[in-house]
């Protein structure tokens, strides 16, 4: 199941190959690549997804196909509008952006969730959930969500975590950066400290406590 940081494809917005982007995101931590570049001939396409594949399994990661053709794999995230029911593949996931979409959920074993934030890849689409509306939607969710849009901070990923969101998925962050691998290692290391329990000192020593799921007051 997708979590942590996924990263979104998007060659024409990264600032080098789209492989040497994922391999630099790789090597910062992220396990989770969701390809898209639907604009691609299926042949490239599906060439295009071999690379990948063999990036993300010299570290056990998994790549994730946009659109309901798998291109050779087993996983594939689907748009809202569709296809219903969705395909009988291992890893089926599905973007929603509402309670009625997630409310269409069937036999899908992941959603994403967007805008939490306003995004530059999608200007003007919304409006943005923030932390608090992911939280509610979380909370009807029959799936596990990952949080999508305008994620580009350690302090976004720890409040979208504290929402409850499994993970959260990134495109420009990574995409446009100078150095994903170290974009993506600042990403990855504000989840894991996220979803890490915190150490607390007891008289009888230390207890772990894990972090809240709700922000604070003064968080909202």
């Amino acid at each position: 199941m997708p979590s942590g940081v996924v990263l979104l494809s998007d060659r024409l917005v990264a600032r080098d190959r789209l492989d040497r982007v994922v391999a630099g995101a790789v090597a910062g931590g992220v396990r989770w690549v969701v390809l898209r570049e639907k604009d691609l001939p299926r042949a490239e396409r599906a060439a295009l997804a071999a690379d990948l594949r063999a990036i993300l399994a010299d570290v056990g990661g998994t790549l994730v196909v946009a659109g309901p053709d798998p291109l050779d794999g087993d996983a594939v995230h689907l748009p809202a509008a569709g296809p219903y029911p969705p395909p009988t593949h291992g890893l089926v996931g599905r973007s929603c952006h509402h309670q009625g979409e997630l409310n269409r959920l069937t036999t899908e074993h992941y959603a994403t969730i967007s805008p939490v934030w306003e995004t530059k890849t999608k200007p003007g689409y919304g409006p943005p959930l923030r932390p608090d509306g992911l939280r509610k939607l979380v909370e009807v969710s029959p799936v596990p969500l990952l949080a999508l849009g305008g994620i580009e901070t350690p302090e976004q990923v720890t409040a979208c975590v504290r929402a409850g969101a499994a993970g959260v998925a990134v495109l420009g962050a990574i995409m446009r950066a100078q150095d994903p691998a170290e974009a993506a290692a600042t990403l990855t290391s504000a989840y894991g400290e996220a979803v890490t329990p915190v150490l607390t000192q007891t008289r009888r020593g230390v207890t772990q406590v894990p972090m809240p799921q709700t922000a604070t007051t003064e968080e909202k």
